[in-house]
């Protein structure tokens, strides 16, 4: 059984109590897994809406987006792999435009909560899940999507104070959690471009995990996209949130009860698919990408087959797409394997 919120925050609480205030990368790590091991946090009742619960253009798309740069390489017989995966609904919708395009490959998702396996299981059936990404096939190329993916994953901060630079830790003070500063000096770590700012956030996770995934796609063929909200580094600011019931929240109120995320570096993604000799491509913003893909004739299609949900149908192309809502923060990065094709939309 997953712990309670009391049995989660007092264990936490003891944690500290008992050796000290613990660096933020490990307190994100120890709340998130909580968070999304008890519960579905998706949708109106959860705490945040993410692209492929807007519409089923968002996942058709990204499904066309695999099925024409698998096809364009030669590579039919590929596995379909995406992380963090939700309800679902992202990769049933993919999958089913996949199809139409004349593949249907085996799935594969990389997901830990058992709340969302049991959702996920629903919607595809025939899906083989996995802890990490260790487990995945090496017997075929790999086409990975991840949406919102990295934002969760740990982040560490540096923080510039009177006594140099000095990493976040997170503290208990009898009462209540609150952030700290731990002893130790980072100065000599901070980029000359960054020393001007007051926080520098690094993601060690983020880029481990990248790299995986990169070395697979070198060794076995493939791609890798990720669509996030995030900005191209360097880049000095203190981006972590707390989301609970869609609004913003404090990071260190109730621990393991809201989603804890951080603004993504897609510039360090690029660079650590590169580390692996994997192709990086350009980064383009979600709303570029999705008109690149074709979202305003898939809109027209919808409409003319439901001409009531027109309305709806533009409202959701408008919030996938346009700038000041979800089309120029969140961008995308497309990592591919020497010798395969430019993928749609980043030409």
């Amino acid at each position: 059984m997953p712990a309670s919120p009391e049995d989660f925050s007092g264990r936490l609480r003891r944690l500290i109590a008992g050796g000290g205030a613990i660096p933020l990368a490990q307190y994100m790590a120890l709340a998130n897994a909580h968070y999304y091991a008890t519960r579905d946090p998706l949708g109106a009742a959860g705490d945040f809406t993410t692209a492929p619960e807007i519409s089923q253009m968002f996942g058709e798309l990204i499904g066309l987006w695999a099925a024409d740069l698998a096809l364009r390489a030669g590579a039919e017989d590929i596995a379909y792999v995406e992380l963090g995966p939700g309800r679902g609904t992202l990769a049933a919708d993919a999958l089913r435009a996949m199809v139409k395009a004349g593949l249907a490959p085996p799935v594969h998702l990389v997901e830990t909560s058992p709340v969302l396996r049991e959702a996920q299981l629903q919607r595809l059936p025939g899906a083989t899940h996995h802890d990490d990404v260790g487990t995945l096939p090496t017997d075929r190329p790999l086409i990975i999507i991840a949406n919102e993916f990295f934002d969760a994953l740990p982040i560490r901060q540096l923080l510039r104070s009177d006594g140099g630079w000095r990493e976040r830790m997170v503290d208990w003070d009898g009462s209540r959690l609150l952030p700290s500063l731990g002893e130790q000096r980072f100065d000599a770590v901070i980029p000359e471009a960054l020393r001007g700012g007051e926080v520098v956030e690094t993601s060690p996770a983020s880029v481990a995990v990248l790299r995986e995934l990169a070395a697979r796609v070198v060794a076995q063929g493939g791609a890798l996209l990720a669509i996030d909200y995030g900005y191209e580094g360097p880049l000095a600011g203190d981006t972590l949130q707390a989301l609970h019931r869609h609004r913003f929240a404090d990071p260190f109120d109730a621990p393991g009860e809201q989603d804890l995320t951080a603004h993504v570096d897609f510039t360090a993604l690029a660079d650590a698919a590169r580390a692996e000799g994997a192709i990086a491509r350009k980064v383009v913003t979600q709303g570029a990408l999705l008109e690149a893909l074709g979202i305003a004739a898939r809109a027209a299609a919808l409409a003319r087959a439901a001409p009531g949900r027109q309305s709806e149908i533009e409202t959701a192309w408008r919030r996938l797409c346009a700038p000041d809502e979800m089309g120029t923060l969140f961008k995308a990065l497309a990592v591919t394997a020497p010798g395969w094709p430019t993928p749609g939309g980043f030409a």
